[in-house]
């Protein structure tokens, strides 16, 4: 090959193995291909590489012609194996040289790359190459490329095997060919969790009782997702018995919704959801939510029973309302907003006494920077009469905070 020719394969190879980025993954020697062929004089051969693992994403191969007694100085993959990743391999023309051949004869061939192994038959037999994914029309002694995934037509989300097939253009002589094919395995992907393998745990996990209580659950159902592809392989996970997957379901999903900080997204989504359905008047589903999505997995804040105290009290239970302002009364005995629901709750539950006892000391007071509690109050006040709930102290209070 002259100097020019061999200048511009190095650049044409360096362009093309630089688009891939950082990885975490490994060149899988197990599963390289590694095969000395004879082609007889013009004629052609094939070759099917060995089984790419789960989690491949690249391949690099290389093809080297030989004359007889001639050998190759280094395998591929050993040269791969001195560069970290695919990216590396970009990172100078040392290592474009590294995956020439260190010899090869003056021999030449045409060769083709297929998808299957039909297509591949149909060229040995006609010599066409219309249904390679690849092809070199131009005859060649060593070639050495990068196969992307993602970036080429040699692969699709099933791909398992390439054949490779060479025509001769020795018409005298044998050729003797070697054919090195080595995948690379993003460490992540090789755990065998594709996109159909992650939808099958989402919808699994939207069959759950607390999830089909939730009205955007994809943030709880992500993480139990993580906590699945953590955990297990996928066919580490298809092996399990169906009581392991169900005590994997329900751990996972008791991690989802306990340790912090990564449910704090999740358990920040039932808050939401819970107060979606109180003010859509779906009060038993908002205290079910809010109680087995947050307070019973030990996630409650003041706030929360402020809010549980509020649901029990637009639904008429009012010694429920009690029960849960008082504990978050022992929370934060300062927050004023649920000090004014317990007034409320008093009130409601047929204690005045107990209700005018805390509107007097709190009424010169805000509930918040900027709202009053005699505002708060009156407009709550309100809301419970538009609400249908009634009770003939109401203006007794409303008399007592404009005093």
């Amino acid at each position: 090959m002259k100097k020019s020719n061999l200048l511009f394969f190095l650049l044409v190879l360096l362009g093309s193995l630089q688009v891939v980025g950082q990885q975490d993954g490994y060149w899988d020697k197990e599963r390289t291909t590694s095969k000395q062929i004879v082609v007889a004089a013009g004629k052609r051969v094939m070759i099917k590489s060995e089984d790419f693992p789960i989690g491949t994403t690249e391949v690099v191969y290389r093809i080297t012609l030989l004359d007889e007694n001639q050998q190759l100085a280094t395998s591929l993959f050993s040269l791969l194996k001195a560069i970290p990743d695919p990216t590396g391999i970009s990172q100078g023309s040392a290592g474009a040289v590294l995956l020439l051949s260190k010899v090869s004869g003056e021999d030449k061939c045409n060769y083709a790359i297929f998808t299957t192994e039909k297509a591949a038959l149909d060229f040995k037999t006609t010599g066409k190459m219309e249904k390679a994914c690849l092809a070199q029309t131009t005859p060649v002694a060593k070639d050495a490329k990068l196969i992307s995934f993602d970036k080429s037509a040699c692969f699709t989300a099933n791909s398992t095997n390439l054949w490779f097939a060479f025509e001769s253009k020795n018409w005298v002589m044998n050729q003797k060919i070697i054919i090195e094919i080595v995948p690379w395995v993003d460490s992540k992907l090789s755990r065998g969790w594709n996109q159909d393998n992650k939808k099958a745990i989402i919808a699994l996990c939207k069959t759950s009782d607390l999830v089909k209580k939730m009205l955007h659950p994809d943030d709880f159902c992500v993480c139990m997702l993580e906590k699945f592809q953590n955990k297990y392989k996928f066919k580490e996970y298809e092996k399990l018995l169906a009581a392991e997957k169900t005590k994997a379901f329900k751990d996972f999903g008791y991690a989802c919704l306990t340790e912090k900080p990564i449910n704090k997204a999740v358990v920040a989504s039932i808050r939401l959801d819970a107060n979606q359905y109180f003010n859509t008047k779906k009060y038993s589903e908002a205290i079910d939510l809010l109680t087995i999505g947050v307070i019973d997995n030990g996630n409650a804040q003041v706030a929360d029973y402020n809010a549980l105290g509020t649901y029990y009290l637009y639904s008429k239970q009012y010694d429920k309302a009690i029960k849960a302002l008082k504990i978050g009364e022992k929370l934060d005995d300062s927050e004023l907003l649920l000090q004014l629901n317990l007034a409320h709750a008093y009130l409601l539950n047929d204690n005045y006494s107990a209700a005018k006892e805390l509107h007097k000391k709190f009424r010169t007071q805000n509930v918040t920077a900027n709202l009053s509690w005699k505002v708060k109050a009156t407009n709550d006040i309100e809301s419970f009469r538009k609400a249908g709930i009634a009770n003939s102290d109401f203006d007794r209070i409303i008399k007592l905070l404009e005093d």
